[in-house]
């Protein structure tokens, strides 16, 4: 089993979940701009999917994905690991079912919690609640799809699971194009596409259990509810899981932080915010979920077995993996910021000021981008000893730093004063854990690892000098050109960083042979994920 297969298989669906959501996005933009109900629906669509991110694909993955592994892999194989998610199943319906309700009752008080400048605008505040009660039910619906998606990925079929975000926005897609034209033939305003996508965020909910419940069965999986009893196993994932709530959740629970003071700022810089983090999303996305979803299994049977040695050989190459891809993509983004933003997304609604300040955003979140990648990297070394607590520690002294810079930086720098502060504080907490793993012979940084990161560093810079010279010779076609102009410019951009990256890499020798190897080497039918 190849962590660099598990990741080219992740990352490459993922991928085209990006794309689409770049679809989603560009379109968005377009129909909403950067308005009150644009602003309405970003706050109504982050909090179910922070909360997602936070519990399902977070604490719970972490806690569940070890313990699930364990079971499978133990005398009673099959029947244990059945039993075990049997019991989790049956407890976790009404655990969501329960948190949902509570939350949609209980939405006004949240939404004020969060945007309570919303209610100085007319009408904004009320939009915000009655949207965000229609998208909560999303959460209980991908929450049981992160369930699933968990008892494949201990299975190494990891296809379904990564496919399933490309639904998502197929969905949101249609909802677009729905409400605009329910808003061009019946007016209404804006406020009619706002309600059109939250109600295809719940279909969207529902077509992916739906698709993961299938790929469950096909796998040869056959859960059902039973009567709700808290095992033995049951009760310490609990446990597992409150922690890790907090340890696995440092980037969700900064989101909602960083939702609390953007929402104090001018209207729109929400949706500025979360338009300029979907560019810093591809690579963390592709590259930094694809990662901590493929090492932590296969770092847990290590641990399980005993073998220190090949726990440290595949946390390696998963730093070398990570560095390899994040440094030329958060240079790139912030040296062509402002012709990413315009050239994606200005038209329409959305003006040349609200891109050129997307773009400044744009660079202050990338400055983070390695650390976002790598605690993804270096969070499995925890979670994989079910050693929740060590995270927790780390996560509440960044989030404490967090939060005392935004205080600072946010009344004098704005919405980009925002980004730094919490690429800043990514980039603490990545290096606390980094510490302390070291410290505990968990993890070393050798020497040769050191000596293949600076040489893909070197290779950066050539990639940077290039850019930094072509960019501006571009202007006049990704920025105000016609969409052909603006779509072969970038596609210049992005195939000039990448052939000075890689060409680079390969001189330095930044690229290791055997990981190229395994890339190109064909995998057993047997190691081959369910489509």
């Amino acid at each position: 089993m190849s962590l660099v297969r598990n990741v080219g298989t992740i990352g490459s669906l993922t991928l085209l979940s990006r794309i689409f959501g770049f679809a989603r996005d560009m379109l968005l933009a377009r129909v909403l701009g950067a308005g009150l109900a644009a602003d309405a629906w970003q706050l109504a669509f982050t909090l179910p999917n922070t909360f997602r991110r936070l519990f399902a694909e977070g604490a719970f993955s972490v806690a569940f994905v070890p313990m699930y592994t364990r079971a499978l892999s133990g005398a009673d194989g099959e029947a244990a690991a059945d039993r075990f998610a049997n019991d989790v199943l049956s407890i976790f319906v009404w655990v969501l079912l329960g948190f949902s309700a509570l939350c949609m009752l209980g939405m006004p008080g949240i939404v004020w919690l969060l945007a309570r400048e919303y209610q100085a605008v007319p009408g904004k505040f009320e939009l915000s609640v009655s949207l965000s009660q229609i998208t909560f039910p999303y959460l209980a619906l991908v929450s049981l799809v992160a369930m699933l998606s968990g008892v494949l990925n201990a299975r190494s079929r990891f296809a379904p699971g990564a496919f399933v975000p490309v639904l998502l926005n197929l969905v949101l897609i249609a909802g677009i194009v729905a409400g605009a034209l329910l808003r061009d033939r019946f007016g209404g305003g804006d406020v009619t596409v706002a309600y059109a996508q939250a109600i295809a965020l719940a279909l969207a909910g529902i077509a992916q259990l739906a698709y993961m419940a299938w790929a469950t069965r096909r796998a040869g999986v056959r859960l059902r509810l039973t009567m709700p009893g808290i095992s033995p196993d049951v009760k310490r994932l609990g446990w597992l899981i409150l922690p890790a709530t907090f340890g696995a959740g440092i980037y969700q629970i900064s989101q909602l932080v960083d939702t609390f003071f953007a929402t104090s700022l001018p209207q729109g810089s929400l949706t500025l915010l979360k338009f300029a983090d979907r560019l810093n999303q591809m690579p963390l996305g592709v590259f930094g979920i694809a990662l901590g979803t493929a090492i932590l299994p296969m770092l847990a049977r290590h641990i399980q077995s005993g073998n220190a040695a090949e726990a440290q050989r595949l946390q390696t190459n998963a730093v070398e993996i990570a560095m390899l891809l994040c440094l030329p993509c958060a240079v790139a983004l912030a040296i062509c910021a402002e012709a990413f933003t315009t050239g994606i997304f200005q038209g329409g609604k959305m003006t040349a000021a609200d891109t050129a300040l997307m773009g400044r955003i744009v660079i202050a979140l990338v400055a983070g981008l390695p650390a976002y990648v790598l605690v993804k990297v270096f969070q499995p070394a925890f979670f994989s000893r079910e050693d929740t607590r060590t995270p927790v520690l780390v996560a509440a002294g960044a989030l404490v730093v967090n939060i005392a810079l935004n205080f600072y930086v946010v009344p004098r720098f704005g919405i980009v004063g925002l980004a730094a502060a919490t690429a800043t504080t990514a980039t603490l907490n990545v290096v606390t854990l980094v510490t302390i793993l070291h410290l505990r012979g968990w993890f070393h940084l050798t020497a040769p690892l050191a000596g293949k990161v600076a040489r893909q560093v070197v290779a950066t810079a050539a990639m940077g000098a290039a850019l930094w010279f072509l960019t501006p010779a571009l202007e006049p076609f990704w920025h105000g050109g016609a969409w052909y102009h603006r779509v072969w410019s970038l596609a210049v951009l992005i195939a000039a960083g990448a052939i000075v990256f890689f060409g680079s890499a390969f001189v330095l020798g930044a690229l290791d042979k055997d990981l190229l190897t395994q890339l190109r080497r064909r995998r057993p039918a047997s190691d081959t994920p369910a489509a």
